[in-house]
């Protein structure tokens, strides 16, 4: 092609040789845009199509989980800090100087019930305890004299007037035995009270404890209804838990702990777990609800239910003690939900809604739930048995699509395809 162009430019350059140069210039220049248009038109019909390929566009691949229905014990989750059951100040009920104190009674210790934490000087009360024996021994005699008088009175009345009664107490000295018997009682209640004040010189709890602090030394001076120390009973725990006023219908409370007489119905709540992440380890104890307090909080409008611990400082395997202060958590094994279905909480859409697979269709449910805690939604209703649900997210969403949940047609394309829905899961939870 190339080379017949230059036959015609070089036949053509002869012809014109006489032309003039301006002539000859838009003839070439003509010749040549007519030579392109034809190479063009040329192409044009002599070019192949190129072949067409339908593309197949692949439905939405998703993640479903079989759930079957069951019986299922709900769990009420909570959290709190451990608190003293019993707790105590120590507080002497007598005043004197320290001449004693337990080598447990120091911040840390551990103490037994009746055990002495202190004992303070007590010569003193025990010369009060002597004074008032004495007291006691001389309104008895006081006492044996009136009556012997009385008797002598009686047995000369007799005899002056045989058969008849005498016409006054005062005769017999009947008053003066009464206000002898009144001397001996008001003397023997300063002897128990002496006494009393004696046994107070040694300071003791009536619980096994543990000692919040101790601010009293050998020698020191202490005064009646002075604090010297702070102790806890050992023998259990309480937990107060803040709970949703809703969360209370899952799990059972003691109603009427205490009876109207003082003595325990013996009826306890719902068994409890509780758990704590203590030195590198988590720990778990038994306890068991007992009530809740006597009123709603005003800010949080939330109910506070009260689990007691027993034995917090039983050790079990190695594990620690469960002492006040430490934050835990709390599992509350409550009441059983029959025939429900547990649903991961982010498989519900749009408050309750769930995604479900039938041949290879997304059917859009509405569904009724029982609870929701931290991860599940428990489903009573709206959804057949061993339903498939779609636990991955999808952008867009309609009634009957079609979707894929098989494995993908090529390895590359399903890590793709997974890391995206794994992504997409943990942007809906």
């Amino acid at each position: 092609m190339v080379r017949a162009v230059k036959n015609v430019f070089s036949n053509l350059a002869r012809a014109t040789g006489a032309m003039p140069k301006r002539r000859l210039q838009v003839l070439l220049v003509l010749i040549i845009v007519a030579t392109g248009v034809g190479i063009a038109a040329a192409l044009k019909f002599t070019r192949k199509a190129p072949a067409r390929t339908e593309k197949n566009v692949l439905a939405p691949l998703v993640k479903v989980q079989t759930i079957g229905r069951r019986d299922i014990k709900m769990v009420v989750q909570g959290y709190g800090t451990v608190q003293p059951k019993v707790q105590a100040d120590v507080v002497p009920q007598v005043s004197g100087k320290v001449v004693a104190i337990s080598e447990n009674f120091k911040d840390g210790g551990f103490v037994k019930a009746n055990e002495p934490l202190i004992t303070i000087d007590p010569r003193d009360y025990e010369l009060a305890v002597q004074r008032a024996e004495a007291e006691v021994a001389s309104a008895e005699v006081a006492m044996d004299i009136e009556k012997a008088e009385a008797e002598v009175s009686r047995q000369e009345w007799q005899q002056l007037n045989p058969g008849t009664e005498p016409p006054s107490p005062l005769v017999v000295r009947e008053p003066q035995i009464r206000q002898a018997e009144t001397r001996l009682q008001a003397a023997q209640a300063a002897l128990a009270t002496a006494r009393l004040s004696l046994e107070r010189t040694r300071v003791s709890l009536p619980f096994d404890g543990r000692v919040v602090r101790e601010t009293v030394d050998l020698g020191q001076y202490v005064m009646s209804g002075q604090s010297i120390g702070e102790v806890y009973s050992i023998e259990a725990v309480e937990i107060e838990v803040p709970l949703e006023d809703w969360e209370l219908a899952w799990f059972d409370i003691p109603v009427n702990p205490v009876s109207i007489n003082g003595d325990s119905s013996g009826k306890k709540g719902s068994e409890v777990e509780v758990i704590a992440d203590f030195a590198g380890s988590t720990h778990i104890w038994q306890g068991h609800v007992v009530r809740t307090t006597g009123e709603i909080d005003k800010t949080s409008r939330m109910v506070s239910v009260v689990v007691e611990v027993p034995d917090p400082f039983k050790g079990a395997d190695g594990r620690p003690p469960l002492v006040p202060g430490m934050f835990v958590e709390l599992l509350i094994k409550g009441k059983i939900l029959r025939d429900a279905l547990q649903v991961p909480r982010y498989a519900i859409r749009s408050g309750n809604q769930v995604w479900v697979i039938n041949e290879d269709r997304l059917r859009i449910k509405q569904v009724r739930i029982a609870r929701q805690d931290k991860e599940y939604a428990y489903v009573v209703s709206g959804l057949d048995d061993n339903p498939a649900i779609v636990v991955s997210a999808l952008e867009a969403v309609t009634d009957a699509m079609l979707v894929r949940t098989g494995e993908p047609e090529t390895p590359e394309r399903a890590d793709t395809l997974l890391g995206a829905e794994d992504k997409n899961v943990k942007e809906t939870d």
